[in-house]
């Protein structure tokens, strides 16, 4: 009986979110997909390159600022963001910080203030913190997310700790995150929401392009049943898909690079025609599937 009422729950709760979430996220994998999550496409600090999907955020050159960036959609409330630092430097003081907003990132004029803090923070709706720079390191892994009081908590290593109170819950809001000090680049891995039976989970956002020299000459060993499943076990992440950085990549593209898994395949070949890392064409599904 506990089981029902919670799945009741989980689909009125569905059913019930704020119209300017479900308008941004059309695309749902399964109840406990919490819908695909990038980085916001027009909402970039000047001196920042988005890549991978909008996933990876990256400093264009050598500077401690301007490297503010906003989630693609509107987050939930107890929704952790998953961020790895991918590369950072030692020729700048300070490092990543985080937090939410209540302004939508598509209201935002260009260019953006260079920094987060102060000047973001000193504006009504928009909540960061710093982090410390011994947790930003290249290869760092950590989470942050606004409990139901409107507290930020921080995570490294499983281990949360409360940053700062006071965040508005009654407007929608947006992770905010400056790409800061040390920081070079960040990976977007996804979101995670702990329910009291299971955990909800964002999926990868479909990559726009444009149009596609050539095409699949045959796509018969893929099946329209083929989807990117949020709800896998994660496996170590030097062997996980590029496109869903869920599942374990077992498909070797013709360019040499061993980036996909079985139910990622489809789309990529389908509807992007290119190698998620290189861009490079691929006109055949001539990638073999290791064992």
């Amino acid at each position: 009986m506990r089981n029902i009422t919670y799945l009741f729950r989980m689909v009125k709760e569905s059913n019930n979110t704020n119209s300017v979430l479900q308008s941004e996220v059309s695309h749902r994998c399964s109840l406990l997909c919490l819908g695909p999550l990038n980085f916001h496409r027009q909402a970039v600090g000047e001196k920042i390159c988005l890549s991978h999907g909008g996933r990876l955020a990256e400093k264009t050159e050598a500077t401690f600022k301007n490297g503010l960036v906003f989630s693609s959609r509107p987050v939930r409330v107890q929704e952790r963001i998953r961020l790895r630092v991918q590369r950072d430097s030692l020729i700048w003081d300070g490092a990543l910080r985080v937090g939410f907003t209540n302004v939508p990132p598509s209201a935002r004029s260009l260019p953006l203030p260079c920094m987060a803090i102060p000047n973001l923070t000193d504006k009504p709706g928009h909540w960061a913190v710093p982090l410390d720079e011994s947790v930003c390191e290249a290869g760092s892994e950590l989470e942050f997310w606004v409990s139901r009081g409107g507290s930020i908590y921080v995570a490294v290593n499983n281990r949360p700790c409360k940053k700062l109170t006071g965040v508005n819950l009654s407007q929608p809001l947006w992770a905010m995150i400056d790409i800061y000090g040390q920081t070079c680049s960040i990976l977007l891995l996804g979101s995670e929401k702990r329910e009291l039976f299971c955990s909800r989970r964002s999926c990868p956002p479909p990559e726009s392009l444009t149009s596609l020299a050539g095409s699949v000459s045959d796509v018969s060993d893929f099946t329209d049943d083929d989807c990117i499943s949020c709800l896998d076990t994660e496996v170590p992440t030097d062997i996980t898909c590029a496109v869903c950085m869920v599942k374990e990549a077992r498909i070797t593209l013709p360019c040499g690079h061993r980036c996909l898994c079985r139910h990622c395949n489809s789309r990529v070949f389908q509807e992007f025609g290119t190698c998620p890392l290189c861009r490079h064409k691929i006109r055949a599904p001539s990638a073999e599937e290791l064992v």
